[in-house]
């Protein structure tokens, strides 16, 4: 203190760091810090709510993917680990399972549908499932299943080439298997077989 009774500043050495000032919140501090914390609770008690909501309503529509779930969430402005959160709660209680997933797409895509290997892993990474899930899915069809879906399609579609000449028959069907994402091989193996278990009813050129 100097000789008119004010307080002289204090130096520090050389690496010391000086103390922190002290505020003092008091009543009023810790009142808003309350409210404050209440709104915060109050706006991720219904961010949550919404993602529960919205998950539901994704979820009776059609079996979805955590990644098409996520995109779902996500595009309702949900904060990110809100949606982490809810899908994390999901995958807890089996709502959401990549596995089961891939296997229904690869069972019901490939009876339905016809569709061979390479569409359906295409469809199964387009819906972002992990590969170790998409590669244990595949394993339901076999060779001989894959021949044999493939048959039946091209058995089916010969009929509605009546009239063409054979090499354009060929290139018809061909193409029309391989866009349903059956190999070169398997496309070979059972093309002739089909057109050539139709000729008598087919009557190609």
């Amino acid at each position: 203190m100097n000789s008119d009774g004010i307080l002289a500043r204090v130096t520090y050495l050389p690496g010391v760091t000086p103390p922190a000032p002290v505020v003092d919140t008091g009543p009023a501090g810790e009142d808003q810090a309350h409210e404050d914390q209440a709104h915060e609770d109050q706006a991720h008690g219904e961010q949550a709510r919404r993602a529960h909501n919205v998950s539901m309503h994704a979820l009776t529509r059609r079996g979805v993917s955590r990644w098409e779930l996520g995109q779902i969430l996500l595009s309702r402005e949900l904060e990110t680990h809100v949606v982490e959160a809810e899908l994390d709660r999901l995958e807890g209680v089996g709502l959401i399972d990549d596995a089961a997933l891939a296997d229904t797409i690869v069972r019901t895509q490939h009876e339905r549908k016809g569709l061979g290997k390479s569409a359906l892993v295409a469809e199964l990474r387009r819906r972002r499932i992990d590969q170790g899930a998409i590669d244990d899915a595949m394993t339901q069809l076999s060779a001989a299943d894959e021949v044999a879906r493939a048959l039946a399609l091209a058995e089916r579609r010969a009929p509605q080439l009546r009239g063409l000449d054979h090499d354009t028959a060929v290139r018809r069907l061909s193409g029309f298997l391989q866009r349903k994402g059956y190999s070169s091989e398997t496309v070979r193996s059972v093309v002739l077989a089909a057109l050539r278990r139709q000729s008598s009813t087919v009557g190609f050129r």
